[in-house]
């Protein structure tokens, strides 16, 4: 009866597979993140804004993004989307490290409108005497939003960004399915290379496990650091 080799996931060739995997799909995380929050919050500025067609694009983004299954705006930016360019251009694409660069878009797009209406929420949670007091200053819309309101309502929103954080990091191993050479990806490559299969994926179990418990970690210090106070 085969043992469970630790070995494997310690050291090695496969250990390095494995390690290179965890670090692709930290990198994708952070590169996502990144992109995704200011785009979210200029996503959760149009659900606000003053005028009918700028909320009416926002709610389109919002659902247009969210009632769609991340698989498919993953498939669609790795295979639908170079389609529509001159074949010069998506040669270039595919001859180089495209799949990470469909992978972060998909990502981006789709954690965006998540974060947005969690941005749009704390928003709406700032008393309505802010919005006021902006406009008595002589401030516009953005400026009221910029200078007063958005501070306040980040703060708000931070515990629900860091929940939409872990999904995020959760959802990158759905990347392997466009060839992205994140944990999930390598894992089964190990697994196809060595037929340990335990050993693989308990190392990428162990591994969105660790940084899972960080992330929730990291939203319980933050609440009991900076707990929200009634304005």
């Amino acid at each position: 009866m085969p043992r469970f080799d630790l070995a494997l996931m310690l050291h090695g060739q496969y250990h390095d597979w494995l390690v290179t995997g965890l670090f692709v799909s930290l990198k994708l995380a952070a590169v996502v993140f990144v992109f995704a929050l200011p785009l979210a919050i200029a996503i959760a500025l149009l659900r606000l804004a003053p005028l009918r067609v700028l909320r009416a694009l926002g709610m389109v983004y919002v659902e247009g993004i969210r009632n769609v299954p991340l698989l498919a705006h993953l498939l669609f930016w790795y295979f639908g989307a170079p389609e529509l360019l001159p074949d010069a251009v998506k040669e270039r694409l595919y001859a180089g490290n495209f799949e990470f660069i469909a992978g972060a878009i998909a990502l981006t797009l789709y954690t965006a409108a998540y974060m947005a209406e969690d941005i749009r929420s704390g928003i709406r949670a700032i008393p309505v005497v802010q919005f006021e007091a902006g406009r008595a200053l002589g401030f516009g819309f953005l400026a009221t939003m910029r200078r007063i309101v958005l501070p306040q309502a980040l703060r708000i929103t931070v515990p629900p960004l860091i929940s939409q954080t872990l999904n995020l990091w959760k959802d990158t191993s759905i990347a392997t399915v466009i060839g992205v050479a994140e944990m999930m990806y390598q894992a089964a490559r190990v697994e196809s290379a060595s037929f340990r299969s335990a050993e693989a994926f308990a190392f990428a179990t162990a591994a969105y496990l660790t940084v899972s418990l960080a992330i929730t970690g990291l939203a319980a210090w933050y609440h009991r650091r900076f707990p929200v106070r009634t304005i």
